[in-house]
C-alpha cells in the first residue's frame, strides 16, 4: 500500500505481534520487520504490541518473545495476563466462578508474574482478553492496583462493557477498553461503553475495528481526552485504521488528542522522550 502523509505524530495502542514461528495460533501473522514496514507506511512512530490470545495457555513465553522482537524496533511491549473466572453475569458464569474452588491453574497468572512483568524494563503494561484468558481473581487485580501500569482490556458481545465495569472499571490503574467494548460490530455496546465513560474516570476506550463513524465522532465530541487510536494490525492494515480516523467530522485538536496526545498521557512509553529511556 501506499505511505501516508497526514502530518500527525500516531501512535498505536493495540497492535498483535506473534511471538515466533512455533505454536502460533490460527489466524493472520506477519513478521516483525513487516509490521513495522506498514507501521512506517501509515506513519504511526510507536505502537502497543502483546502475543496473540491462546486459552490454558501460560504467557510466560509468549510475553518473553514478543518483548526480544520489539528491541530497537519502534514497539512498546505488553505482557499479555489470564486468569480462573468467566465475564459475563449470566447464570452459567456466576455458577462456574462460585464452584470454581480449584483457583488458579499451573497457566494461569499469578500476583508474582504481575510484579515481574511491572518491574521488568521490557513490558509497559497488560493486555487481557476476557473470553479466552477469563478474569484474574481479587488478588491479581490487588496487584494490578498496586503496580499501576495500564490495562489494555479486549470489549465485546462475550464480554460486554456492563461485565467488565464491576471486577475492572474504577480500580487504581487505567482501563483501555479495546474496540469501544462492542466487537464485532455491536453498535449498541459501543454507545454503553461511551455512556460508562461517564461513571469512570481513569477508563479510556480504542479505536480498532470499530468502523460506525457515529460512534467515533460522538466519543470525540463528548469524551475528546479518553479515545486513543489502535490499528488492530495485522488483522486490519495501519493505514486503512488511520484513514477512517482522518475521515472524521472533528476538530484538528481532537484528531491530535486520538492520535497521540491521549496515548502519551495513558502509556508513558509511547511519548516521544520516552523511547530515549526505555531500556530492553
Amino acid at each position: 500500500m501506499l505511505e501516508l502523509e497526514h502530518g500527525f505524530r500516531v501512535v498505536d495502542s493495540y497492535a498483535r505481534l506473534a511471538p515466533g514461528r512455533r505454536g502460533e495460533p490460527r489466524g493472520r501473522t506477519i513478521t516483525p520487520d513487516r509490521l513495522e514496514r506498514e507501521m512506517h507506511q501509515a506513519g504511526i512512530t510507536r505502537s502497543v504490541v502483546f502475543p496473540p490470545a491462546e486459552s490454558e495457555t501460560s504467557y510466560v513465553a509468549a510475553n518473553n518473545g514478543v518483548a526480544r522482537r520489539s528491541v530497537d524496533r519502534p514497539f512498546v511491549a505488553f505482557a499479555r495476563i489470564n486468569g480462573s473466572r468467566r465475564p459475563g453475569a449470566t447464570a452459567t458464569s456466576r455458577l462456574h466462578n462460585v464452584v470454581n474452588c480449584r483457583g488458579r491453574e499451573e497457566y494461569h497468572t499469578t500476583p508474582g508474574d504481575v510484579e515481574k512483568y511491572a518491574y521488568d524494563d521490557r513490558f509497559h503494561g497488560f493486555v487481557l482478553d476476557p473470553l479466552t484468558d477469563g478474569l484474574p481473581d481479587e488478588e491479581v487485580l490487588e496487584t494490578l492496583d498496586d503496580v499501576g501500569l495500564p490495562l489494555i482490556v479486549r470489549g465485546g458481545a462475550d464480554a460486554p462493557p456492563a461485565a467488565l465495569a464491576e471486577p475492572v472499571f474504577g480500580r487504581s490503574f487505567p482501563v483501555v477498553v479495546a474496540h469501544f467494548g462492542g466487537h464485532p460490530l455491536d453498535r449498541d455496546h459501543m454507545h454503553e461503553m461511551v455512556d460508562l465513560l461517564d461513571e469512570f474516570d481513569d477508563c479510556y476506550v480504542e479505536t480498532s475495528f470499530v468502523r460506525y463513524r457515529d460512534v467515533l465522532e460522538r466519543a470525540l465530541l463528548e469524551h475528546p481526552d479518553r479515545v486513543l487510536f489502535g490499528s488492530g494490525a495485522p488483522a486490519c492494515h495501519p493505514n486503512v485504521a488511520v484513514m477512517e480516523i482522518l475521515t472524521l467530522d472533528v476538530s484538528e485538536d481532537k484528531l491530535w488528542r486520538a492520535f497521540s496526545k491521549n496515548a502519551c498521557r495513558v502509556i508513558e512509553a509511547l511519548s516521544p522522550d520516552a523511547q530515549f529511556r526505555i531500556r530492553h
